[in-house]
């Protein structure tokens, strides 16, 4: 009588010696793919010893994408770093680092942070010093995201780090640039309603009625507001 899937496993599983280790289920966890493999017949620590063993095997074809996801079941930081290293020599630096943040890998994520700062990608920077909770290092971000105009992601650094302060100051510098959408949640994340009452006299200078509108609302300007439905919005 033919066996089925689980008690071919279940077989191999029984006669494996400590030499051969798993490989040879291994081919066939592979060809079967991650999401459908049951091991739910085996204790933790056979589990954990089949799946990475099969991590070990998809890093070592290249297959990073499901070697991660294995050692995540697992939970094995070590092989998690080994996964970000080769994404690192990919050139797949935000891949990379999201496998050092999942590690833990807080060496490997102050390196690369460091380097993408110095290499101006602020995205990938801004996630590795986010995953250390380094409010230093984001604070520097963030200042060099000011000064390349990358005002999405310096909005972003300043909010992580509950700097209502500089996100204000980020806010009147998109002002001055007419950034009025970026001007508008930085003020609004500030929770500065002078800043947006300011916003709105902006936007009402140049017409633009209906944001003047929205920002003298966030500021709880009833003043111009009422002046606004008086002059404006009156048929």
């Amino acid at each position: 009588m033919q066996m089925t899937y689980t008690q071919q496993v279940n077989t191999v599983v029984e006669n494996t010696s400590e030499q051969t280790g798993f490989k040879k289920i291994i081919p066939q966890l592979m060809e079967k793919g991650l999401d459908k493999i049951n091991l739910s017949m085996f204790n933790e620590d056979t589990r954990k010893e089949l799946l990475n063993a099969l991590g070990d095997e998809y890093l070592r074809k290249g297959k990073l994408q499901e070697a991660l996801k294995t050692f995540i079941l697992t939970g094995n930081k070590q092989k998690l770093t080994a996964v970000g290293d080769e994404y690192d020599k990919l050139a797949l630096v935000s891949n990379a680092v999201d496998s050092y943040a999942l590690a833990d890998a807080h060496e490997k994520l102050l390196k690369i942070g460091i380097r993408c700062l110095n290499d101006s990608r602020l995205g990938d920077a801004i996630k590795a010093f986010r995953a250390l909770n380094n409010n230093e290092l984001l604070t520097k971000v963030g200042e060099e995201c000011v000064k390349k105009n990358r005002w999405e992601f310096a909005i972003e650094v300043f909010q992580a780090i509950n700097n209502k302060q500089k996100i204000g100051e980020v806010g009147d510098k998109c002002l001055a640039e007419h950034k009025l959408g970026y001007a508008a949640k930085a003020y609004e994340l500030a929770e500065d309603k002078e800043r947006l009452s300011a916003l709105g006299d902006a936007c009402l200078k140049e017409g633009l009625v209906n944001t003047a509108v929205t920002a003298y609302t966030k500021a709880g300007n009833e003043i111009m507001l009422h002046f606004i439905r008086e002059n404006f919005l009156k048929q």
